[in-house]
């Protein structure tokens, strides 16, 4: 009976821990709404909310490293000049990535840019502060406590494979989803949250994933003007498509449902595997060299 609760080291196994921050995660989405709505009825903007989905999620899973007598730092947010460096130069990657999908569907001719009128430095400022949250909480619930625990308890193959499932399981809904667009908009999120798994276990920290995840949706939305996994909004530049197939422009769904993004993706996950990474085993290689492999 023992060996059903604890592992060999006697501590409580890992699949009892995740279902013990599932717990936590239901708890919070209890409290939720009621907290949110009540600050909103004092007259907050909405805007400051944007980080509220985030603290939610830091909150379940600091209960639960403490729990695990062990640091929050434990779970990839051991935040110094390292983890400076790794979010900045993840967030240029970010960037490089949707670029070169996006510069492989205008070179075939499927979409042109125009420069929105009423774009503003302010907006593409704005987009960055929604999109450090969103990226700040996606990664911390996909690459955070459970992929940790699947990685330790499962290993590398099944923790990549379930939550890369799970993470394009949870955009399935989201506008544009249809047809041949939710073949490949499916494939490119479960590519991407493998990308974005592998960047975390090449430098055991949540820096870089959350750097690639902000620079990819940023530069998609609020630079360039695509839609964001079908959510819309207004860019420096507005995209205007011409005529191509969707699996070629990933359509209103945005780049993400491209068969480009899937090939960009592809190309960085071998990078990635190749790379030996900047974890403490591997102190002497910097995240600087990958991201300058991206840009040149």
């Amino acid at each position: 009976m023992k060996k059903i609760f604890l592992n060999t080291d006697n501590r409580l196994r890992n699949g009892w821990w995740i279902l013990i921050f599932i717990g936590f995660i239901a708890a919070t989405r209890l409290i939720y709404g009621p907290i949110t709505k009540g600050i909103k009825q004092f007259g907050t903007p909405v805007e400051w909310l944007e980080p509220a989905a985030f603290i939610f999620i830091l909150v379940s899973t600091w209960a639960c490293t403490l729990l695990r007598k062990e640091p929050l730092s434990s779970v990839g947010f051991q935040i110094n000049q390292r983890w400076i460096k790794e979010i900045l130069s993840g967030t240029m990657i970010g960037i490089g990535l949707i670029l070169a999908a996006t510069g492989l569907i205008w070179a075939i001719g499927g979409v042109r840019f125009e420069l929105d009128p009423v774009r503003s430095l302010g907006s593409l400022a704005y987009g960055l502060y929604v999109f450090l949250f969103v990226a700040l909480f996606e990664e911390t619930l996909f690459r955070g406590f459970i992929f940790q625990r699947l990685l330790d308890g499962a290993g590398v193959w099944v923790a990549q494979i379930t939550l890369a499932l799970l993470f394009a399981f949870g955009h399935w809904d989201n506008p544009g989803m249809e047809g041949a667009t939710k073949f490949w908009a499916s494939l490119d999120l479960a590519l991407g949250a493998l990308l974005l798994g592998l960047a975390y276990i090449r430098t055991r920290s949540l820096a870089l994933p959350v750097g690639i995840h902000l620079g990819w949706n940023w530069a998609q939305g609020y630079l360039l003007g695509f839609g964001v996994s079908g959510t819309e909004h207004s860019g420096w530049f507005q995209p205007v498509f011409q005529g191509k197939a969707q699996w070629l422009t990933g359509g209103n769904f945005g780049p993400e449902a491209s068969i480009f993004a899937v090939i960009v993706d592809l190309i960085f996950i071998i990078m990635l595997w190749k790379w030996k990474g900047s974890n403490r085993s591997n102190p002497n290689i910097s995240v600087l060299e990958l991201r300058d492999q991206v840009i040149r």
